[in-house]
């Protein structure tokens, strides 16, 4: 007996979930449609969205229109009612955001220019800024975190952050799963980013996709038939210690040549710092703004500058050749600081990529730059947990009732 009603808890959680995923993806629709569309019975429907509607995680709009002129009530997710907020730990930058279910950003704040030792009081102030968060918006039912990979999932740690070791010190499910009122989620960064693509670009079909983050690291979400990538550890895709020069750069993980060593916001930083002509007060400026300096200076036409992000542009195409014959992806979404190198640094990665892939796969691979409103990677986090709210409504159902 028991077995019996594990059973049905499960398929009813299962249906829950694919009624919530159906109307995510298609708006308002009608409990008929629904019905037809996931292959259940129009009692079964009313059952399952009469649950969602008394958490208020759906509800009612006018009448539809439907077949033979018959009206119907209309029902759509209520992507307004709850918040999510969303955290990306991007080393020497933290950022915390709050956006709604339907992925429009509420809240936005940063912690900037973090320095090694003030990894600590950095965790400490995300646990304030957090509560307070929660404190005054009750609206917020998870939190999402982006977390830096290759991230080992099961462990709750990162076993590598260039330039910033020190962040391998901190267990995130330990410091922040039990932490807070609500759940917490944790993904590695460019997970969370392909995420969010798979979740917030209606325009696009996302089920081959590649999310290439070229911030202060290098890193890959790949999603396969709808499902992202992870690996036996959770450390799948890590592109940024793909070494693109078997004599090249000494990289901390212990290879040489890794691409993060030659196309990363960091990595960018240090040649300004070491070419003083091109960007004079480059020592002084976070990465993101020295980086945004250098693409400033080759859009005015500067021709060192655009020597420089085109060379950028010509390696981060070698890391598109490595994510065209590993994933063969439909599309690949370069996002993250070093996307600001826009059209001259995308032609140059085109360029690579029309040189050196085979010409059936190039022709059928679109590299784009990110074009969501926000931050990918940030609201990547905010994906994650808006996924989790949808794959497992059950486990929300008492907080959103109350």
């Amino acid at each position: 007996m028991a077995n019996t009603h594990l059973s049905q808890a499960t398929l009813s959680e299962h249906n829950r979930s694919r009624v919530l995923h159906h109307l995510y993806r298609h708006g308002v629709e009608s409990r008929a449609n629904i019905a037809k569309a996931l292959d259940l019975t129009p009692a079964a429907i009313t059952k399952i969205t009469a649950k969602l509607l008394d958490a208020g995680v759906i509800e009612e709009t006018g009448d539809l229109e439907g077949a033979r002129n018959r009206r119907s009530i209309g029902l759509h997710l209520n992507t307004a009612k709850f918040h999510v907020a969303s955290v990306k730990f991007a080393r020497s930058l933290v950022q915390i955001n709050v956006f709604d279910l339907a992925g429009t950003e509420i809240h936005s704040e940063e912690l900037t220019s973090i320095e090694h030792t003030e990894i600590p009081q950095t965790i400490a102030t995300i646990h304030e800024r957090l509560d307070a968060l929660l404190r005054d918006d009750p609206q917020i039912i998870a939190i999402g975190m982006a977390v830096p990979g290759p991230y080992l999932r099961r462990e709750g740690r990162t076993a590598m952050v260039s330039s910033m070791q020190e962040w391998r010190s901190v267990n995130f499910i330990d410091e922040f799963s039990q932490a807070f009122r609500v759940p917490v989620f944790m993904e590695q960064d460019a997970r969370a980013g392909a995420l969010a693509y798979r979740l917030f670009d209606a325009a696009h079909e996302n089920r081959h996709l590649a999310y290439y983050l070229i911030g202060e690291g290098v890193g890959l979400g790949v999603i396969d038939h709808d499902d992202t990538i992870n690996g036996e550890l959770g450390a799948a895709t890590e592109i940024g210690h793909v070494s693109i020069d078997m004599n090249g750069r000494e990289c901390e993980c212990g290879n040489r040549g890794c691409l993060e060593r030659y196309c990363s916001a960091v990595a960018i930083h240090d040649e300004l710092n070491a070419r003083p002509e091109l960007v004079p007060n480059s020592a002084s400026l976070t990465h993101r703004k020295a980086c945004n300096a250098l693409f400033e200076l080759a859009n005015s036409g500067n021709s060192d500058a655009i020597e420089l992000v085109q060379r950028i542009g010509t390696y981060v195409g070698y890391g598109c050749v490595t994510i065209i014959n590993a994933f063969n992806p439909k599309r690949i979404i370069i996002g993250d600081i070093v996307s600001g190198g826009g059209e001259l640094l995308l032609s140059a990665v085109q360029r690579v990529v029309n040189e050196r892939v085979i010409p059936e796969l190039a022709a059928r691979t679109t590299i784009m730059l990110s074009e969501l409103p926000a931050d990918a990677t940030v609201t990547g986090g905010a994906a994650v947990a808006i996924e989790a709210l949808l794959s497992h409504p059950g486990a929300f159902m008492d907080d959103l009732a109350s």
